[in-house]
């Protein structure tokens, strides 16, 4: 997994090293972060500048006016960028949390990857290797995923309903009480200890408390504590689709049962 971040990292594709630049002293700046390495000087783009930022500070808040700008001004290169941007976003917020939580820090590049596509790293190689993970509980990874959709207000992931989590004692109770978790008496302690996690990695990941860090070293092991830092990660993919306005449920009304397969690819009936 750390060879996996180091390589979202050493992305820098030909023709963009400015464009990638600008966004992940945006994203860092944003988020009170130290920003990932980047090869060369940032653009001057005020378009990109603005979306990136909005993409980091809050995704549902980008407008269709932003989105239609960001789309015009990048034409068959906005895919790509908004996986740059997702990276330059998300990292920082893992290492982050990595370092509050112990871990050694994740190494850096030396060397740039200048061919490879940032979404096919991200969306074929990182996301479902996170998936296949399994130190965390069904319920703990379900809880904590149903709170990334609601904090980054994606539509498809709140639509959805991971089985092997209903199977193992998940409810829809339990699942509502996750916007108030911290006065529910459905959600355990070591599930509020990681809500509390999350919301630090989402809202304030340069600040992260130390009673947060203390709630998931005393619930969590050191396996857990790593697959829940990139659960969280692996989680807000979704905000390449909520940037873009691609979020829409799979179901007209109530849920969709799924099963995330073992090799971390969601599986649908």
């Amino acid at each position: 997994m750390y060879g996996l971040l180091t390589r979202l990292m050493a992305l820098s594709p030909e023709g963009d090293a400015g464009r990638n630049a600008l966004v992940r002293a945006v994203c860092a700046d944003a988020m009170s972060l130290p920003p990932l390495p980047a090869q060369g000087e940032p653009d001057d783009d005020t378009v990109l500048a603005e979306f990136a930022e909005q993409f980091a500070v809050d995704v549902s808040g980008i407008s269709a006016e932003q989105r239609a700008a960001f789309m015009s001004a990048l034409g068959d290169k906005a895919f790509r960028m908004i996986g740059l941007i997702f990276v330059a976003d998300f990292v920082p917020r893992v290492r982050s949390g990595l370092t509050s939580l112990g871990f050694a820090p994740v190494v850096e590049p030396v060397v740039w990857d200048r061919d490879t596509d940032p979404l096919d790293v991200l969306l074929n190689q990182f996301v479902p290797t996170v998936g296949a993970l399994r130190a965390l509980d069904p319920v703990t990874t379900e809880v904590v995923r149903l709170r990334g959709a609601v904090a980054h207000n994606c539509r498809l992931c709140k639509s959805l309903r991971e089985g092997a989590a209903l199977d193992a004692g998940g409810t829809e109770s339990m699942y509502s009480d996750i916007e108030q978790y911290e006065s529910s008496s459905l959600l355990s302690a070591r599930h509020k200890a990681a809500l509390r996690y999350v919301d630090a990695l989402i809202w304030t990941p340069s600040a992260i408390d130390a009673d947060v860090v203390a709630g998931v070293r005393e619930h969590f092991s050191d396996a857990e504590a790593m697959e829940l830092t990139l659960d969280v990660m692996r989680n807000a993919a979704n905000k390449i689709a909520v940037s873009l306005g691609a979020d829409a449920a799979r179901v007209e009304e109530g849920t969709e049962r799924y099963l995330l397969g073992l090799d971390g690819q969601p599986v649908y009936s």
